[in-house]
């Protein structure tokens, strides 16, 4: 037997059965008309926003990661509960604009932005975070073909990474930002250039559940961010410190302590420099906003046994759920919080695995892990749906296409 992770808070039973944001899971697959469905709770999307406000200083502005969950219903929930956006594509950009959302709240990362991109971000009025030299100069020479003052800001890629982060983004050589020694040089250009100066992107890694672990990668962000500014001769007026913030995915995983977070923020932000005095922070997080508000539900279609083993077949799977598979950068795989929608408060009787409808056998949604008793019919619910899941799973795999949303 394996262990299950962590059912997020938030979720209770009616009837026996899920519930999600007081509506009962077979009552909200009845109104999407069939499974698979992912269902995204208001209610744990305004509880997060506003625990994470609670929590943190109140100069620290909050923007989400669009590329956690791009849903145009999530984005214009969003839209009422944080301060900006971060995008990483021309796609992403197109998006968050059908929302509704004011191209100024915008900022644009990303490597291998194309010219187009670039184009249609100064175009609108978008922040572009340049990732290199050459990114610059293309900006530029966009920027003066379309006669309009770009706002620029630079990623830089930090002299360290974040200690128990699930995937680093700075430190030694990355694809990402340009490296700290030579964003001087680069934002003195900028500067000059006559661009609208929009500061630094400082994102070090994500899904980290230590908070001494972001605490102390926050300290290095705003002593780099202090140096970097001195070294180039301007004022800072905005600080992206980047995210990092990890939800429990697995057996063990403890929850992030964001108040001691927020209280060594509030702290190094009472002894700032003079040259970050008036420098505008925010954080960038994505599926620390979104993830645990989501689950993802499914059918089971078939029960087997094979050599003494019982397999619970659901009509979904890793074409919408990669990360639940353990296909989405685990090392180990390891078993995703996941239960039996139907049966919820029913105590558990067997050891099933439970496997999706791909031809692979890859699509493993829970492995040799304690559920009730299930049968064809029953729902499936796999939870920290919320991100990286519709949008981040290969839903073209074998044909399959991809399964509903709805924001509830």
């Amino acid at each position: 037997m394996k262990p299950l992770g962590p059912i997020p808070a938030g979720y209770t039973a009616i009837d026996g059965e899920l519930a999600i944001s007081g509506r009962k899971a077979s009552e909200l697959v009845a109104e999407a008309g069939s499974t698979p469905l992912f269902v995204y709770s208001r209610e744990l999307l305004a509880r997060r926003v506003a625990d994470l406000r609670a929590a943190m200083p109140d100069r620290l502005a909050l923007h989400y990661a669009v590329k956690a969950n791009p849903f145009a219903p999530v984005l214009r929930e969003m839209a009422l509960l944080v301060d900006g956006f971060d995008i990483a594509s021309g796609g992403e950009l197109a998006m968050v604009r059908a929302a509704g959302i004011d191209p100024s709240r915008i900022s644009f990362a990303g490597p291998g932005k194309r010219t187009d991109e670039l184009e249609q971000a100064i175009a609108a009025g978008v922040t572009l975070n340049l990732e290199s030299e050459g990114e610059a100069a293309r900006a530029l020479d966009a920027a003066a073909r379309l006669g309009i003052t770009p706002r620029l800001a630079i990623r830089v890629n930090p002299d360290f990474d974040l200690k128990g982060s699930g995937m680093k983004m700075g430190g030694g050589a990355k694809q990402f930002g340009v490296d700290a020694e030579r964003v001087p040089a680069l934002a003195r250009l900028v500067i000059e250039s006559g661009a609208e100066w929009r500061g630094f992107h400082i994102f070090a890694g994500s899904q980290a559940l230590g908070p001494a672990a972001l605490i102390e990668t926050q300290a290095q962000t705003l002593a780099l961010a202090a140096r970097l500014a001195d070294q180039s001769g301007a004022a800072l007026p905005h600080c992206n410190l980047g995210g990092g913030f990890g939800i429990p995915y697995f057996p063990g995983d403890q929850a992030l302590d964001i108040a001691a977070i927020g209280a060594a923020l509030g702290e190094a932000f009472s002894k700032l420099p003079d040259v970050l005095r008036e420098t505008q922070f925010c954080l960038e997080l994505g599926r620390y906003m979104v993830g645990e508000a989501g689950v993802y539900l499914t059918r089971i279609v078939d029960r087997k046994v094979s050599h003494g083993d019982t397999f619970l077949i659901v009509d979904g799977g890793l074409h919408h759920q990669l990360a639940a598979s353990g296909n989405f950068g685990t090392v180990v795989r390891r078993n995703y919080p996941v239960a039996i929608a139907s049966r919820f408060d029913a105590p558990t009787e067997e050891v099933v695995s439970v496997v999706g409808c791909l031809c692979t056998p890859l699509d493993r949604v829970a492995d040799k892990a304690e559920f009730p008793r299930a049968e064809v019919g029953d729902l499936v619910a796999v939870f920290c749906a919320g991100a990286y899941g519709a949008s981040a799973s290969p839903a073209q795999f074998l044909g399959q296409g991809p399964a509903m949303e709805m924001l509830v």
